[in-house]
């Protein structure tokens, strides 16, 4: 067998082998980028539909808000028995009538429950009282709930029985001078011909449908999912928006959009997730619309809308490109195919072993000369960016790791950084057989202080003697706030008359710069001069024991330690 036929015979087995690869690429590749196509176009749909929704309920909802602030209506509802002015108040009601897009409207009084319609066709001219509303009427519930929660707007699918028709309502509330709700006034849409218009569009692979605050479907193309009268349904009854869904995932991730959206409370803003319906898979889109109360959710079949199959002429035209290169550049295959993708191969294994840095790749001037150009520059901008998070991952646990060893509320180190410091000076003097001092302060009386003047005037008390206590130490010793009222100063180096001078410095600093302050407090100091070889458990001993005199024998002094327990007390 010849050298060329053994090449042709390698180029077409590898050719073979790359193209079963390539194919499972492409459909990896194929379904990823039809998701993401399918999430920018779930947003532009959401975005699309609230328009028009917005779009088709802003004007009616402002003229509904007209209407409710109508001078004659206001005072014909609070003497609902005055002829003239109700004259006048049907009056107006026709005039808005001729502006609603359903040239109907309704008009509700508080004070006597009566109601009043008219229609597009005018089928109520000189007669629009149409019935009383009674609390008692399970019909009429929406009405009294409404005027109870004191809502300015509301919009709800109800039907209403009295008038034989079911539309989506705009409830305006209608007020007087004081504020008081004296009625409903507003206007409805037809159903069917709305869900026509906004809803129900007609193009395949799209769902709409809209639900309210608490997930109540209200618009939606098969009218037995809507809820109707969602406002007086106890939450358990109504027909909310995860009955759409077959997984109980589905259904939480559905509700979670939602809530999330409300406690962003901002227009435009959207979700969007896969979720399971009937079956499919789809991609639901989520937008809330805080102007009417109302949550958009759009579904995307992206099988209908975007079949794999639309993408096959590329894997065919790669096919062909694939057997085209095989038949021309069998010559050429190995110093401008097999060796290139080699290095580029191993170059790919590196990285996904963690290590960016490449071995010389080979560039010939062709498409994967390019790609490996494409990969060292991305490879570079990946390690530059693993080392910027390593940075910044390293200086945040730095960080946190300082806030563990920080008191809150004076800035000094807390009980865990004065023992972690402890250690250290231990350690030091156990090497360097040197002597370190420990010195124990308490507040005289802080517990009358927080009961008779409140814990804010305490704080800022303990974050006074903490300014002052580093005023009084030296540059490179270790106060700190032990627990309460307790402070702990380790200085380094130390001996006895240094113990001594910043104690009763520390003491005299206290009440002295607090009696300027207008708040005048004293404290309390044992110190201990800690020796090579002491556990920390005896050295904090020695120096509570020696703030336990302080305060035994009288408070706002000093009583300092010796090794040998001898009780020191220089004025």
């Amino acid at each position: 067998m010849s050298l060329k036929t053994r090449i042709i015979g390698l180029a077409a087995t590898l050719m073979i082998v790359a193209s079963l690869a390539s194919w499972l690429a492409y459909q990896a590749l194929s379904e990823d980028i039809i998701e993401r196509w399918g999430q920018q176009v779930a947003e532009i749909q959401v975005r699309y539909d609230s328009a028009r929704l917005l779009q088709s309920l802003e004007r009616e909802i402002g003229l509904a808000k007209q209407m409710a602030n109508s001078q004659a209506l206001i005072s014909w509802a609070q003497t609902p028995d005055n002829d003239t002015l109700a004259a006048e108040a049907i009056r107006q009601m026709e005039s808005f009538r001729d502006n609603f897009r359903d040239n109907s409207y309704f008009v509700a009084l508080r004070k006597n429950g009566h109601y009043y319609y008219n229609n597009a066709a005018n089928e109520f001219a000189d007669n629009q009282f149409r019935y009383v509303l009674e609390p008692d009427n399970p019909d009429n519930a929406w009405f009294y709930q409404l005027i109870e929660e004191n809502r300015d707007f509301h919009l709800n699918v109800n039907p209403d029985v009295e008038l034989g028709v079911t539309k989506l309502w705009i409830d305006v509330v209608m007020r007087n001078a004081n504020g008081e709700a004296v009625g409903l006034v507003g206007t409805g849409l037809n159903l069917d011909s709305f869900l026509q218009d906004i809803v129900d569009i007609g193009q395949d692979g799209i769902t709409t449908l809209f639900v309210d605050y608490n997930g109540a479907i209200q618009l939606y193309r098969d009218r037995n999912y809507i809820d109707f009268a969602s406002l007086v349904k106890p939450e358990g009854q109504k027909n909310t928006v995860d009955l759409l869904f077959d997984e109980t995932e589905d259904k939480q991730k559905i509700l979670g959009m939602l809530q999330l959206l409300k406690k962003r409370d901002q227009a435009g803003e959207v979700e969007s997730g896969f979720v399971m319906v009937d079956g499919q898979k789809q991609l639901a889109g989520v937008a809330y619309l805080p102007t009417i109360g109302w949550f958009e959710i759009t579904l995307l079949d992206l099988n209908t809308l975007l079949p794999n199959s639309y993408l096959w002429p590329l894997l065919g035209v790669f096919l062909a490109a694939l057997i085209l290169t095989l038949v021309l550049f069998h010559t050429i295959i190995q110093s401008k195919i097999l060796k290139p993708i080699t290095t580029l191969e191993k170059a790919v294994e590196e990285v996904r072993g963690g290590s960016f840095e490449l071995p010389r790749l080979d560039k010939p001037d062709n498409e994967i000369g390019r790609l490996s150009h494409h990969f060292e520059q991305m490879v570079d901008a990946l390690g530059n960016t693993t080392r910027e998070l390593e940075d910044k991952v390293a200086q945040r646990t730095d960080e946190l790791n300082r806030l563990a060893r920080i008191d809150p509320l004076t800035s000094l180190k807390n009980r865990r950084g004065l023992d972690e410091t402890m250690e250290e000076e231990i350690q030091r003097a156990r090497r360097q057989g040197s002597r370190f001092g420990v010195i124990w302060i308490d507040v005289d009386h802080f517990k009358s202080i927080n009961d008779q003047q409140g814990h804010q005037i305490g704080d800022q008390i303990l974050c006074r003697v903490a300014l002052w206590l580093k005023a009084g130490v030296r540059p490179y010793d270790h106060p700190g706030r032990w627990g309460g009222d307790e402070f702990v100063v380790i200085l380094s180096p130390c001996d006895p008359d240094t113990l001594a001078d910043i104690a009763h410095r520390i003491r005299q600093m206290v009440e002295r710069e607090s009696e300027r302050s207008g708040t005048p407090v004293t404290v309390s100091v044992g110190a201990y001069l800690a020796e090579a070889g002491e556990t920390s458990d005896s050295i904090l001993h020695h120096a509570d024991s020696a703030l336990y005199d302080a305060k035994r024998n009288g408070r706002n002094r000093v009583c300092i330690n010796t090794t040998e327990g001898e009780e020191i007390n220089p004025l």
